[in-house]
């Protein structure tokens, strides 16, 4: 998810996930409009892992919920003693993306109320940080540092928001004895932290993946045994290193090489020509589109700017407005959350699902095209004065 982390790790990691999750939607949507369709769907719906758990359940299920302990890792960490560690670093952000969550949600239930398609509300509320973070590298030069801390901040709230959502609007038939284990290991996992003061990675991870077993069969989303796990992760230094920062260390580069990529190819395989009714589906569409493109960047720029206004929140001085508005296009960029969300929300509807998924493809292109006009058009107001540049980078942030 979010690279930018205290230990140290090169930014080309962060870009060559973003080569690897186009180079995987490129070819997935290849496969699918080939003579190599049959195979694709053979490796994703015919080969399962046991008996009624394919190789797609396994990726959005399983690997998921490996995504998401790191997504919950990174927000423990940014709140422990990251961007999010106090109220002056975390107040900006957090308005902004609540903007960002409540506009596009607003949009697509106004557009979309008395439609069967009213449940995938949750579709634009989120960023892909992969192709964001790839997007500002690649016009690194032209933009001010600090904007990449707003963003990854912005993103991080972005993700505990989805998170949440997948939670409790998707949970549906719980059973509370399977619940209720999953909450007893979770309570023998903050026992084992904070009284016995465990740090075995290898005790938290097959722990883990007995919590992950109980979710799962709970019927609640089984990726929120990610979140519970992070929850349990101890923070304190041993040998120079917490138990969080080891797994950070251990799983972030599987997540960004393997799982986010793997992901995309999984789940992108959709005809470009697919004979659907798309006329029946036009509030769907609209409504995936209107909120991402347009919803996402009104949202952050409405609620940021009138919380500053109404002296809520102060915007960093060495970021403009311009910058926020550049930052707010850039998170209309939801890919990968957005198409996991609409793999949940219209489960029982595949043709849901494809309509949902082109939707989210061109929202995605047409964020990128109009981050890269803003870049263009507004580059010195998204870049810091030569003179002042190592001086104030990061000084909002850095405390």
């Amino acid at each position: 998810m979010k690279f930018l982390r205290t230990y140290r790790k090169s930014i080309k990691l962060e870009l060559l996930t973003s080569i690897l999750l186009v180079i995987s939607t490129i070819s997935a949507l290849f496969m699918y409009n080939s003579y190599l369709k049959d195979t694709y769907v053979y490796i994703f719906e015919k080969i399962y892992i046991k008996e009624g758990f394919s190789l797609h359940m396994f990726i959005n299920d399983f690997l998921m919920s490996i995504f998401f302990l790191v997504a919950a890792l990174e927000i423990k960490h940014e709140i422990l003693h990251g961007n999010l560690s106090s109220l002056k670093k975390a107040s900006f952000p957090f308005i902004a993306s609540l903007g960002g969550v409540i506009i596009p949600a607003l949009i697509f239930i106004l557009i979309n109320k008395n439609t069967p398609f009213l449940s995938g509300f949750c579709i634009p509320i989120s960023t892909d940080i992969a192709f964001a973070i790839g997007v500002f590298l690649i016009f690194a030069k032209k933009m001010n540092p600090s904007l990449k801390i707003f963003l990854l901040s912005l993103a991080v709230i972005d993700d505990l928001v989805s998170i949440l959502a997948i939670g409790i609007v998707y949970s549906l038939d719980v059973n509370i004895i399977y619940l209720s284990i999953a909450f007893l290991i979770t309570f023998i996992l903050i026992v084992a932290n904070k009284i016995f003061k465990i740090n075995s990675t290898t005790y938290y991870l097959l722990a883990g993946i007995c919590l992950w077993y109980f979710i799962y069969l709970s019927g609640v989303h089984c990726t929120i045994s990610g979140i519970l796990l992070a929850i349990t992760i101890p923070t304190s230094k041993s040998n120079g290193m917490s138990t969080l920062e080891r797994l950070q260390k251990m799983l972030v580069p599987f997540n960004s090489l393997v799982i986010i990529p793997l992901f995309a190819f999984a789940n992108t395989g959709i005809s470009i020509i697919y004979n659907v009714d798309t006329v029946g589906a036009n509030t769907l569409i609209y409504g995936i589109i209107l909120g991402l493109c347009v919803g996402k960047p009104l949202g952050i720029m409405l609620f940021s700017f009138i919380a500053c206004k109404l002296k809520i929140t102060e915007k960093p001085k060495n970021i403009s407005w311009a910058a926020v508005f550049l930052v707010s296009l850039i998170a209309g960029i939801g890919f990968t959350m957005s198409i996991f969300v609409s793999e949940i929300a219209f489960s029982d509807n595949i043709t849901f699902i494809i309509i949902a998924k082109m939707s989210i493809l061109l929202s995605s292109c047409l964020s990128i095209i109009s981050s890269v006009i803003v870049i263009t058009l507004f580059d010195i107001g998204l870049r810091l004065k030569r003179h002042n540049k190592t001086s104030i980078i990061n000084k909002y942030y850095i405390s």
